[in-house]
């Protein structure tokens, strides 16, 4: 039996589909299904597919809903923390090593794009340049010119 599918439905209900799940459908035309589950019956018509996302929106009975599957490879992607929506959205920076923070490249307020310097830090003699993942404004800065870090400090947030 392979590893069933997780089903999010309007960002919101969550479900699993398996070999096991047993629905009775049956094609009417194309994109428009006649679905039996446990006795209830089902109009079903798909309004837009986008296959390299998995996101469907289906009407059912005339009531329209956003669907995502997430197979295997994408499921185990997201338990090891590596989903790219995570990763676009940078809500805070923190140290990766200790270290003395050198220079300060942004102030608060101000708007930053994807790959912009924010701050310098060294670390065993080395300049580290930290970069912002994605686009935000930063909101706080937490640490000066000068500060020693600890691996893990918050340095600074971003909205």
């Amino acid at each position: 039996m392979s590893k069933p599918f997780n089903v999010t439905v309007n960002d919101q209900y969550q479900f699993e589909l398996s070999d096991e799940t047993r629905l009775d459908v049956v094609q009417e035309a194309p994109g428009q299904y006649h679905v039996l589950d446990k006795g209830t019956a089902y109009r079903m018509e798909v309004q837009s597919f986008q296959p390299e996302k998995r996101q469907f929106q289906i009407s059912v009975n005339s009531a329209t809903f956003s669907i995502h599957i997430a197979d295997e490879h994408e499921q185990l992607i997201k338990a090891m923390g590596l989903n790219s929506s995570q990763q676009q959205k940078q809500n805070s920076l923190k140290a990766p090593m200790p270290g003395l923070v050198l220079e300060i490249q942004v102030q608060a307020g101000q708007t930053v794009s994807k790959g912009d310097t924010l701050l310098i830090l060294e670390a065993m003699k080395m300049e580290n340049v930290l970069k912002a993942a994605a686009d935000g404004v930063i909101k706080n800065i937490h640490v000066q010119k000068g500060t020693a870090v600890e691996k893990g400090a918050l340095l600074l947030e971003l909205e």
